[in-house]
């Protein structure tokens, strides 16, 4: 019976992570990334690094992209995963395109014309008239305002802490005083 709970439990994942330390793609590389339990992968090179699309089963997104991790690492190879490869920052045509709505309905949901109110705050602008949002603080309004199914929000936290994770270990590696000091100091205050 617990195998059939578990069977029943898993689903399939979608993501892709983007490697360092691989800049082709040999025998040997296919082979140790496939017996470290990438065999759900498809490998590719763009633009210098090792880009990596899973299709795994597992009980949730986290599992399925941590475990993908780990097997990269436990390859032997000197690849490092940079991030799993899922753009945090969207513009409103984004976000209707990610909710299946129109641009103008999100819109009013910013502008507070629709919805609940309290839209979160854009993120940054690339230029005055194109703002951006966090996707995670996005889909969470969403989720609270029952606009987004709350495994969709809990996917989107899932992704962008792994990515700080990796994040936050890369500066550990070009600049661990700095990192420290900042860190120190924000305590601090």
């Amino acid at each position: 019976m617990a195998e059939q709970d578990k069977q029943i439990s898993q689903q399939e994942y979608d993501f892709a992570l983007i490697v360092d330390g691989v800049h082709e793609l040999t025998q040997k590389v296919t082979d140790a990334l496939f017996e470290a339990g990438c065999d759900d992968a498809t490998l590719s090179i763009q633009y210098g690094l090792l880009y990596m699309e899973f299709s795994r089963e597992a009980s949730s997104l986290k599992e399925a992209v941590v475990s993908a991790i780990l097997n990269v690492r436990r390859s032997g190879l000197a690849a490092r995963v940079l991030r799993v490869d899922e753009c945090n920052l969207v513009s409103a045509s984004d976000i209707a395109r990610r909710i299946s709505r129109s641009r103008q309905l999100v819109h009013q949901y910013m502008t507070g014309n629709r919805g609940p109110g309290g839209f979160p705050p854009h993120a940054c602008h690339l230029a005055d008239r194109a703002p951006l949002w966090a996707w995670c603080a996005v889909s969470y309004w969403l989720a609270q305002s029952n606009l987004l199914r709350a495994e969709e929000c809990r996917n989107a936290e899932v992704i962008e802490a792994v990515n700080s994770v990796l994040e936050r270990a890369m500066q550990q590696q070009r600049c661990p005083e700095l990192l420290d000091e900042i860190t120190r100091e924000l305590k601090a205050a």
